[in-house]
């Protein structure tokens, strides 16, 4: 059973499993809608743990930002999986914040630049811990001592390449990196730009950069580049507002599952499901981060040697046309790097991996 928003319940089904309606609520406050600290989630945790009772599942797993599945599953006594889709975000020390989009420094002198930080980001980590605590014991559950309190210490699933985690010196309590889980809803077949030129796909984000900032320099950039275009302006309605050059081509939506595994090069605001897509496929990116988790993706883009990222402030056709320039010169040296994880990712099963884990933590519980 999938309990999630209204919105999915067709492609939830499509799928063959049970829908259940999950309490929708924002999950940070806003100006509007002005929350104390986790309110939502006590809220939602109530109505979850009733869906808990009745169908008394053998395990629960929850996304990292859903914790109301968590703390219903954890009142009810029910073996509980973190699902974190991303790059895992705890760090260690002499690591620079996640999500700013800094490298792994190289050297000590970085480490402990970096080092400064630290008190900074615990004092964080501890004002979460307390406010987390305080929801728990308005739920009737005991408080936590340690940090990263909505990630499940009995499993945590990374849903990433390894070759992206920075290596750690103690490794996260039952953690697992098992690789990428894709998944997208059924599509039309799309008809690409006929030639020999390198084929290059832009792909937008779908939760960022609504005016489309990213496809039309993208578009100009490329416009007398020898390439062949393929761009999506991922379901944001009309294609005519756009000045689509002669060697592109702009749908609505495609398949990134038969676009991608035939692409040279994909532009991309690097959000996680897209750079997995892309990697799994050997396809280098260019990475163009909007915000968020974005701008981590595209710090470990330029580690793992597999991409260009381009700062936020140089998206536009000028920084666009350089940076795939540059891809498309060093594209062998790329290549051969995506090649290596879209190798790991043939040869391994993650969806399998991740069914195995929760079933041992579910045995575990009997």
């Amino acid at each position: 059973m999938v309990e999630t928003w209204t919105r999915w319940r067709e492609d939830v089904e499509r799928e063959g499993m049970r829908f259940a309606a999950a309490p929708e609520y924002h999950v940070f406050p806003t100006r509007e809608r002005p929350l104390k600290p986790y309110e939502a989630v006590r809220r939602a945790a109530t109505t979850t743990r009733e869906l808990v009772v009745a169908e008394r599942p053998d395990v629960v797993v929850h996304d990292i930002l859903t914790l109301a599945p968590a703390l219903a599953a954890e009142l009810e006594g029910v073996p509980r999986a973190t699902l974190i889709p991303h790059l895992d975000p705890r760090g260690a020390p002499g690591w620079p914040p996640y999500s700013i989009g800094a490298r792994l420094p190289r050297t000590g002198v970085g480490r402990a630049f970096w080092g400064l930080f630290d008190p900074l980001l615990e004092r964080g980590l501890q004002l979460g811990r307390r406010e987390l605590n305080e929801t728990r014991s308005r739920l009737g559950l005991p408080p936590q001592a340690h940090v990263h309190g909505g990630i499940s210490r009995e499993l945590a699933i990374v849903v990433t390449f390894p070759q992206l985690e920075y290596p750690r010196a103690v490794p996260e309590i039952n953690t697992h990196i098992v690789g990428p889980l894709s998944w997208e809803p059924p599509s039309e077949p799309v008809e690409l730009p006929s030639g020999t030129d390198p084929l290059v796909l832009v792909a937008p984000s779908t939760a960022q950069d609504h005016e489309g900032v990213m496809l039309r320099a993208a578009l100009a950039a490329m416009a007398d580049l020898p390439v062949r275009v393929i761009a999506t302006t991922n379901k944001r309605g009309e294609t005519g507002g756009y000045d689509v050059p002669a060697n592109a081509k702009l749908v609505d939506w495609l398949s990134y599952s038969r676009t991608m595994p035939q692409c040279d090069l994909v532009v991309c605001h690097v959000g996680h499901g897209t750079l997995m897509r892309a990697l799994s496929n050997g396809v280098p990116v260019v990475a163009c981060p909007a915000a968020g988790d974005m701008n981590e993706n595209a710090a470990r883009v330029d580690w793992a040697g597999v991409g260009i990222r381009l700062p936020r402030r140089l998206i536009g056709p000028r920084g666009l046309n350089l940076a795939i320039q540059k891809a498309l010169a060093d594209r062998d040296r790329l290549a051969a790097n995506a090649a290596k994880l879209s190798h790991w990712s043939a040869t391994h099963d993650p969806g399998a991996t991740a069914a195995q884990l929760v079933e041992d933590l579910a045995a575990r519980a009997t």
